[in-house]
């Protein structure tokens, strides 16, 4: 089974290569991408500095792979990247990066909102935001 996390942050080479990547593929007419980035949100008057991701790997790891077929189903795709960060993720970097082509623009579209919405909604993944004060929360995705 593919492992869909990368230790810390996605870095930005790590996505522009990917894009990259796919330049040698012909019959694609459309990318969209996803990046969830750590917001420095205020909670209770608490600053989010990071958030610290953990998951149930294996559980999480199945069911990234059940959306990602079922996406594959559903949508006409060419190709569907999907990472996802533990770890401690700071303020301003990427800690989801979904990457979705095809033929054509709507199937990217269309297919992105579904695999975050699921994703966000099903997959047992966990963020601990960590505040300036060193206090965290749990998170709530939305």
């Amino acid at each position: 089974m593919k492992n869909f996390f990368l230790n810390g942050p996605i870095s930005p080479d790590f996505i522009s290569n990917s894009i990259y990547k796919h330049q040698i593929k012909h019959n694609i007419g459309a990318h969209n991408i996803f990046l969830g980035q750590v917001r420095k949100d205020t909670i209770k008057s608490n600053v989010v500095s990071a958030i610290e991701y953990s998951a149930y790997e294996e559980m999480a790891n199945k069911k990234i792979t059940d959306i990602r077929e079922s996406t594959f189903e559903k949508f006409d795709l060419t190709c569907l990247h999907i990472y996802h960060s533990l770890g401690v993720v700071e303020v301003g970097q990427i800690g989801f990066f979904v990457f979705v082509s095809s033929s054509r623009r709507k199937n990217v579209y269309d297919a992105t909102k579904f695999i975050v919405d699921m994703i966000k909604n099903t997959v047992p993944i966990f963020g601990k935001e960590i505040f300036e004060n060193n206090e965290y929360n749990w998170k709530v995705n939305k």
